[in-house]
């Protein structure tokens, strides 16, 4: 899920990658003091969906019971709580600024230091993302210190679910190996603090990705290369048995099925180390791969691949794919487990042996999958897949029938090796566009969302029943709309193969397909909007195409050449007639007096500098408007945008919403994410924006949330928050 082939950044100039040394204290008593609940004032919670994001890596620890790690390529790490028997995210505290840094490209634990956890952070290596970090750890994630880094690392790029790139050297647990996508191998010698470059016999390519993995087998150090051909002039695999000097490993295996090593586990019983491939790093694009074994003792290499690719499917479609993860028993020499990765014509699964790789039995054929508890993943009705985009695989070192494994939406586990049910509690990685708290009805919150779309919430404690929004089932939300004086009435638009429109009459609960929608909805489905009573339907295209516009509940549309290509409408909350759109090109607002028809310019010059914008109407009252235009401010309307005055209680205006008011006031309190002196922050007014108050804390940040945010209608201080990679983040007065 959120597939990214992003071009990559070239090479710094010469070698000089080392870190600025520089220690960022970020721990409750240093130099930047997280707030406790009670001194904000707010209590925070993830309303469950129930992991909706591609697992990209998870680490048991070799030494401690019950303790283990995850990774995600956007939404953060995440220690496991044995006796909780749920997932803690250990990356919420970083703010607004960092927020390439939610995306973790690797983590390491020391084994003779069990409480010593390391990530590196880096969700982007383009130009306009930031360097990236390295968090360390005393106390398993509870608190960390930081070095800034002068590479960047790209946790949501191809190759995001390789093996871990960060490791603490077998030899001396001060020093730690970071292998670069762009800038070759970084070591550092002071456990985590200080970074520099080493020298390492493959040379960076610009658009690669470098090392691939770092894994220690005995006291030496192996290297994934990730940008092989495949050849032995160009090998794939290094290994240093000194930490100094690095050479690449005799006999490894070559050809296209053996170009990119993507993970390896070293089984210190037998001396053997297993290594996976695939012709490309996934988890995208991999067409075929293989895994073998290297007897460390002796140099011996042995191709023990389960099932080659290249084959066909019963229905004649090419059987495809690379292989993933793999993961070995600390307590049985010679068992192992093994994934497939991008197999779609016969599905992925997770091969076991018991006999270092000379039979193989695929765990997928007898598994029993239990999906109860995150009912998404029945996909709008049809049953589970056991999996997709599987190359992060565990094995719990003391227990030999835990096995987990990623997918792009959860994490899987199983104690008995054939049933399996998501063991994701606490881990929520959706990236949110739309949240929409009803005023009535049994739901609290519809949220719109990339990769899983729209979601009914009954309950904020529990993934939704229903799962994701069907009848069509859309990829990602693009638009969510209610009625304001009609609230059982609900549109939405998405990606879908099915239809790109939808609406109900249940409040969310059971959906239909529009009859039928404009040609470009396919290829370009934008925001929807429903007027006040639900009678009318505008729908925005981006900026190429015209809106269009329905009277008709979706059954026909008509072109509306007025309205500004790629704005994005909002209704009236009061009046059916009145409707509303920001042109950001020119920074005009336009609105409709006739439901929609045409649109009119009325207030001009309100540049917002950017694309980015948010227009939204108070509940309950007609042409009071809202515009809020990021770094440039918040401005408000009271005459249905014909003027606007700018706020001055507040620098910075990146999203903003409604809720309930509080006791004896007359306006309904405000909810914003922006800037009212030097920090980005979540704050709330319940005197019309007159005054803010902060109501988040230094530990509760979660990155960029500048999608959404709205107040609970029913319930004075609930306000939900939309985040890139951490779900729907709700917050209560304590």
């Amino acid at each position: 899920m959120r597939a990214s082939s992003l071009s990559r950044r070239a090479v710094l100039a010469g070698t000089a990658a080392a870190a600025a040394a520089v220690s960022v204290p970020l721990t409750p008593g240093r130099a930047q003091a997280a707030a406790t609940p009670e001194q904000s004032g707010y209590r925070w919670r993830n309303a469950v969906q129930g992991g909706t994001g591609f697992i990209t890596g998870v680490l048991f620890h070799p030494s401690v019971e019950g303790l283990a790690y995850l990774r995600t390529d956007i939404g953060g790490a995440y220690r496991w709580d044995d006796r909780a028997d749920r997932w803690v995210p250990l990356t919420d505290h970083l703010g607004w600024d960092d927020w390439n840094l939610l995306g973790v490209e690797a983590m390491a634990v020391d084994p003779a230091h069990p409480n010593r956890v390391y990530l590196a952070l880096g969700t982007y290596t383009q130009s306009w993302a930031g360097n990236g970090a390295v968090l360390r750890s005393e106390d398993r994630g509870a608190t960390w210190q930081r070095t800034d880094l002068t590479v960047k690392l790209g946790a949501n790029e191809d190759g995001r679910g390789c093996g871990e790139r960060l490791l603490v050297d077998p030899r001396d647990s001060d020093t730690l190996w970071l292998g670069t996508r762009h800038d070759g191998l970084l070591k550092s010698t002071d456990r985590g603090a200080s970074w520099q470059a080493v020298s390492f016999p493959a040379a960076p390519v610009a658009t690669g990705q470098g090392i691939t993995l770092l894994v220690a087998a005995g006291r030496s150090v192996y290297a994934g290369w990730g940008d092989s051909d495949g050849t032995a002039d160009n090998p794939s695999l290094y290994r240093t048995s000194d930490g100094t000097t690095w050479e690449a490993v005799p006999g490894q295996p070559t050809g296209t099925a053996a170009k990119v090593p993507v993970r390896a586990a070293y089984d210190r019983h037998t001396r053997e180390l297993y290594v996976t491939y695939g012709d490309a790093p996934g988890p995208n694009g991999q067409s075929d791969g293989s895994v073998h074994k290297l007897r460390t003792t002796t140099g011996k290499w042995t191709e023990v691949t389960p099932v080659k690719p290249g084959g066909t499917t019963a229905d004649g479609s090419a059987d495809s794919f690379g292989y993933g993860g793999v993961a070995v028993d600390a307590r049985r020499p010679g068992t192992l487990v093994v994934s497939t990765n991008n197999r779609w014509a016969d599905i992925d699964t997770v091969f076991r042996s018991t006999d270092g790789g000379r039979t193989w039995t695929s765990l997928k054929d007898k598994a029993v999958l239990d999906v109860s508890e995150t009912p998404y993943l029945n996909w709008g009705g049809d049953k589970p897949k056991f999996g997709w985009w599987i190359q992060a695989v565990g094995l719990d070192p003391f227990d030999s029938r835990h096995v987990v494994y990623g997918t792009g939406a959860t994490l899987y586990g199983t104690r008995d090796l054939r049933h399996w049910a998501p063991q994701i509690r606490g881990v929520e990685e959706a990236s949110v566009r739309h949240l929409i708290s009803p005023p009535a009805g049994k739901a609290h919150l519809l949220s719109g969302c990339g990769d899983i779309g729209v979601m009914y919430h009954e309950r904020l404690t529990a993934s939704p029943a229903r799962g994701m929004a069907s009848n069509p089932v859309f990829s990602t939300a693009t638009g969510l709309s209610m009625a304001a004086a009609r609230p059982s009435y609900v549109a939405r638009s998405g990606w879908g193969d099915h239809g790109n429109g939808a609406f109900s009459h249940d409040g969310g609960r059971t959906w239909a397909p529009f009859a039928t929608q404009p040609d470009v909805a396919k290829s370009a489905p934008g925001p929807i909007a429903t007027n006040a009573d639900g009678s009318v339907l505008l729908w925005s295209f981006g900026t190429a195409n015209p809106g269009y516009r329905s009277a008709d509940n979706g059954d026909t549309w008509s072109e509306v050449g007025s309205f500004p290509k790629g704005a994005v409408p909002v209704a009236d909350p009061v009046d059916p007639a009145r409707c509303y759109a920001f042109d950001t090109t020119t920074g005009t607002l336009f609105a409709s007096t006739d439901s929609g028809r045409t649109f009119t310019a009325w207030a001009t010059g309100l540049n917002s500098g950017d694309s980015e914008f948010q227009l939204v109407a108070a509940p309950g009252r007609s042409g009071d408007l809202w515009l809020s235009l990021k770094w440039n401010g918040l401005y408000r309307s009271t005459d249905g945008g014909a003027t606007f005055t700018k706020v001055s209680s507040c620098w910075a205006s990146y999203t903003l919403g409604f809720g309930k008011a509080a006791e004896g006031a007359s306006y309904p309190a405000i909810y914003m994410v922006g800037s009212t002196e030097t920090i980005t922050a979540v704050y709330r007014s319940d005197d019309e924006a007159k005054t803010w108050t902060r109501i988040n804390d230094d530990r509760h940040q979660w990155g960029w949330i500048g999608a959404a945010i709205t107040g609970d209608p029913r319930v004075y201080g609930r306000v939900y928050i939309a985040t890139n990679g951490r779900g729907v983040q709700y917050g209560e007065p304590v």
